[in-house]
């Protein structure tokens, strides 16, 4: 059988996942009467929710007797870890660009991985029948990003197909009206363009997994291409270790893709991407390899974490009456088992406490772990996010972003001022008639709490997209951290109106009347830069001349929502995110109304 393996990498929101829905149903995977949701490949539902994919999946299509195996890639820089690790799985790439926003930064940081591993690329210019498209335009700037990054004189002479996913249709054309319905000439372009892997069926076996699964039945499930020989289900085979060891393990299940579906089979072969059990504790970059020859493929790389937050059980005097995930054993477990499939992540315990240092790739890495945990009935306790600093020939370095900024023209001087306040270094900048693109360097620590700022400045119409840069030193100055201070409860019980129609004058409240209320509990951002302690629960004192219904008439401002990301944003080095299945707190570490007084006047003194 002939097989083709392909990557389709873009940058965040170009329609990746929409364009793979599209192949799917023109190849007929699916059956004609069989129902599937759009966006089929994100089937977590934080992925759907929020659009985006979070983890690189593969699926099959078979089309003119040939198997395609497509891998679905994250577009998000946060998620990176999965787009390098699953070029070593394929043989070429589709790159999609929008027809309007053009190359971003996410685009040249896959592309680049995807030329560091010599992959055969087809471009597809996406999203060509919004009337805002600027077709020839983009792709000028595709053939740009080529020369920029160096490629091989071979690949400037890139196959390209114009399509819109969402009404499904393609064309070699680049003339809107030109367009077909179906993902035809995609589809051929593959089988066409794209090299076949190397089937080499007889000579011994040499599989690598660059993806992980996991089962509660049999441990980790490692998924790769077969780089070569044959692999069957209950055969003994050996795993050359990332340490330099090896250890024989049996082939427990195996499994081919096809659509949506893992099948379960009794043998592959060379060139085709399978998943297989059997060895609980297989991690990515090992070699499976035939008992009498082991020859361990090249370790893949495996990029180092650049934020961490402290997670740890919940301390607070509401703790569980949401949750019945409560206790450091049940965090703890659920921790290591997220580790067991996502290579990227790192979880410290904190000796003598309950509490755990868990490291990612960057705020939502972190944050879709907390939303899944919070899902599944956990209740805890994070930290602020902090970069990870690392010492580089003794010299104390931080991570940096490079970041690009589109925005409309009016906003732009209040974000360069913004981005100078957080010590961002201003490389360039790009005007149209009403558009203004910037792009910068800027430490990680500046981006933290930075997106529900940009976007208020912006009024929602700005788009920032950033990923990994590279350590540079640190600069000993105090970034990104919060200028004003908090309202915190002094008293536990209900919020009153009456008390948050007094207070309102002191600053934005957090909360509604009859909300439940604890000491130490952030209730609102004040207005000044100090934090100020405040009762929220204080009822109106009745007499025989007021009524006791006159608390209805006060009229209050609508409490500001804030999501987790905003939470995690919003707080400062003293101050916790506590979550439950139904409530997302902000509080003080310190609860007590006089110990933290006392905390806060010893470290000013000192």
């Amino acid at each position: 059988m002939d097989i083709r393996n392909v990557a389709i990498i873009a940058h965040v929101d170009h329609g990746k996942t929409t364009l793979v829905d599209k192949l799917l149903r023109d190849s007929h995977t699916f059956r004609d009467n069989q129902v599937v949701q759009e966006r089929a490949m994100d089937s977590n539902d934080i992925e759907r929710e929020r659009g985006i994919t979070i983890l690189a999946k593969n699926t099959a299509i078979m089309w003119n007797n040939c198997k395609i195996n497509v891998l679905d890639t994250p577009g998000h820089a946060d998620f990176s870890g999965e787009v390098e690790r699953i070029m070593k799985m394929v043989d070429g790439v589709i790159l999609v660009v929008d027809a309007y926003e053009g190359t971003m930064p996410q685009t040249r940081f896959v592309l680049k991985k995807a030329f560091e591993s010599h992959l055969k690329p087809i471009v597809v210019i996406n999203k060509v029948d919004k009337s805002s498209a600027r077709v020839l335009e983009v792709l000028d700037e595709v053939l740009e990003l080529f020369i920029d990054l160096g490629c091989e004189d071979d690949d400037l002479d890139f196959k390209v197909v114009y399509a819109s996913a969402m009404n499904n249709t393609s064309s070699l054309s680049y003339d809107p009206n030109d367009q077909k319905p179906g993902m035809a000439p995609l589809l051929d372009m593959i089988i066409s363009e794209i090299p076949a892997p190397s089937m080499d069926k007889d000579s011994p076996l040499q599989l690598q997994p660059a993806l992980l699964d996991y089962s509660d039945f049999t441990g980790r499930i490692g998924i790769g291409r077969i780089a070569r020989g044959t692999i069957k289900e209950g055969e003994i085979v050996c795993c050359a270790r990332n340490d330099g060891t090896t250890k024989q393990f049996r082939v427990q299940k195996l499994y081919t893709f096809l659509g949506l579906e893992k099948i379960e089979v009794k043998e592959a072969y060379a060139g085709d991407i399978v998943a297989f059990s059997g060895l609980a504790d297989i991690s990515v970059g090992e070699t499976v390899c035939d008992l009498n020859c082991i020859e361990p493929l090249e370790k893949i790389v495996i990029s180092e974490p650049t934020v961490q937050m402290t997670f740890g059980t919940n301390t607070s005097p509401f703790c569980g009456k949401d949750g019945k995930l409560v206790t450091a054993s049940k965090i703890e477990d659920r921790l290591f088992k997220e580790i067991q499939k996502d290579v990227s992540l790192r979880v410290e315990r904190i000796k003598n406490s309950e509490e755990w240092i868990v490291s990612g790739r960057g705020e939502l890495h972190l944050s879709i772990l907390i939303e899944n945990m919070r899902r599944e009935g956990f209740e805890f306790q994070v930290s602020r996010p902090r970069v990870i600093i690392k010492e580089i020939d003794g010299v104390k370095s931080e991570p940096y972003e490079y970041v690009v900024i589109d925005l409309p023209s009016e906003y732009a001087g209040s974000v360069i001022e913004m981005m100078g306040d957080r010590k961002g270094n201003f490389i360039s900048m790009a005007n149209t008639e009403t558009q203004t693109r910037l792009i910068y360097h800027i430490p990680s620590r500046g981006l933290i709490g930075f997106n529900t700022t940009f976007m208020s400045l912006t009024r929602g119409y700005g788009i920032i997209s950033h990923n990994f840069l590279d350590y540079r030193p640190m600069e000993a100055v105090n970034v990104g951290k919060r200028t004003n201070g908090v309202l915190v409860s002094m008293a536990q019980g209900e919020a009153t109106a009456y008390s948050i129609g007094a207070l309102e004058d002191r600053g934005s409240m957090f909360v509604s009347p009859g909300e439940a209320i604890y000491e130490g509990m952030i209730v609102g951002e004040a207005n000044k830069e100090l934090d100020l302690a405040v009762n929220v629960v204080k009822a109106k004192q009745q007499t025989n001349t007021r009524s006791s219904n006159k608390d209805q008439t006060v009229v209050l401002k609508k409490p500001k929502l804030l999501t987790l990301e905003n939470c995690l944003e919003f707080i400062n080095d003293d101050e916790l995110v506590e979550i439950t299945p139904l409530h997302i707190r902000l509080r003080k570490k310190i609860l007590d109304t006089v110990e933290r007084k006392k905390y806060d006047f010893h470290n000013k003194d000192n």
